[in-house]
């Protein structure tokens, strides 16, 4: 039961990270705002003096980065899901040997 609960919050980390990290570079999504103008950023930007750091983070190169890294989160949760009890398995033998190990007395 554990091992199944683990794939399946694993399961929904993925979907909501690469969920995230796919519409934040290109939506502005209400409290998040604009990907370009949040105010960490132009705290940051002040605090180094470093204006380039807004113009890279801003650039189209970035945001296709996070972008793909959301899709790739995405995809390994839907390989996930497609190999659910496979994934269960292994989580309950690594969860036996664990136990195993625990309980032999040592020589």
């Amino acid at each position: 039961m554990v091992a199944k609960l683990t794939v399946i919050f694993l399961i929904i980390l993925l979907l909501m990270t690469g969920i995230i990290l796919t519409l934040i570079p290109w939506y502005s999504l209400g409290v998040f705002g604009d990907w370009g103008e949040n105010a960490l950023l132009a705290l940051v930007v002040q605090k180094t003096n470093l204006p380039i750091l807004q113009r890279t983070v801003t650039s189209g190169w970035i945001r296709g980065a996070v972008t793909g890294l959301g899709i790739l989160n995405l995809f390994i949760a839907f390989w996930e899901m497609a190999h659910f009890k496979q994934s269960v398995k292994m989580f309950e033998t690594e969860g036996n040997m664990e136990n195993k190990a625990i309980s032999e007395p040592k020589r």
